[in-house]
């Protein structure tokens, strides 16, 4: 990263919705254990942030809404994770 002023990490915002409103959000069939239930929904979830192109996924639950829940924390952790500027040695 560098000490040019001009470029900046986005702006994360703090709202959940907010947040989504800059990704696109993919559903897909989860695969793995689990059996019956997770061969029929698409319960997987896999957010790309379009600013920045980090993807995040979630396919452990069985519900998507929960799934999506954990693809956001995921994510917001990632953007953070990108703005903080490296301690110099």
């Amino acid at each position: 990263m560098t000490d040019d002023p001009e470029v900046r990490p986005p702006v994360i915002p703090i709202d959940d919705e907010a947040l989504l409103a800059q990704c696109r959000v993919e559903t897909f069939r989860s695969g793995g254990p689990g059996g019956q239930h997770q061969n029929v929904t698409e319960s997987g979830v896999r957010l790309v942030h379009l600013p920045t192109g980090i993807r995040a996924v979630a396919r452990e639950e069985r519900s998507q809404h929960r799934n999506r829940e954990r693809a956001l924390e995921r994510l917001r952790e990632k953007l953070e994770a990108r703005a903080r500027k490296a301690k110099p040695r």
